[in-house]
This record gives structure tokens, sequence and C-alpha cells, in this order.
């Protein structure tokens, strides 16, 4: 693609409202992700499922921004 074709498509881009912008900026990562695999989707749903039924039931620990930050830290050794 050439350069004023590029330049084109971003002036045309530019004059997208934010919705449209976004939604076009969606499609195109989409486009670079590959083809879709609905088992890996699922299996994302369900870890989802699992994670919030253990934080309502009480069985998950849970930790403050503060003391995710500083294990974050010390893992990194920072």
């Amino acid at each position: 693609m050439t350069t004023e074709t590029l330049d084109h498509l971003r002036s045309q881009i530019s004059t997208l409202s934010e919705s449209e912008r976004a939604a076009l900026a969606r499609e195109l990562i989409m486009s670079l992700d590959g083809p879709r695999d609905d088992s890996v989707e699922q299996a994302w749903n369900d870890e989802i499922i699992r994670r919030v039924s253990k934080v309502k039931s009480g069985k998950a620990t849970l930790l403050s921004r503060e003391e995710f930050r500083s294990k974050m830290r010390a893992r990194l050794g920072q």
C-alpha cells in the first residue's frame, strides 16, 4: 500500500464518529487475531464462571490493589 493510499485512508477515518472509529479499530484488531476458536472462547467463559463462583462463595483470596502491586514488584525484582 502506498503512502498516498494510507494518507487517504487516515483522512477518511478522521471523519468518522468516535463510535465508528472504535468499531473499525475492533474489526482491524480482530482481523490480526486469525480465525476464531470457539473452544478457546468456551474455556475462557468456563474459567470466568469458576472464578466468580469462588469469589461469591468466599473461597477466593482477594488482594487489594496495593497488595497486588507489592507482589508484582517483588516478582519483577523492583
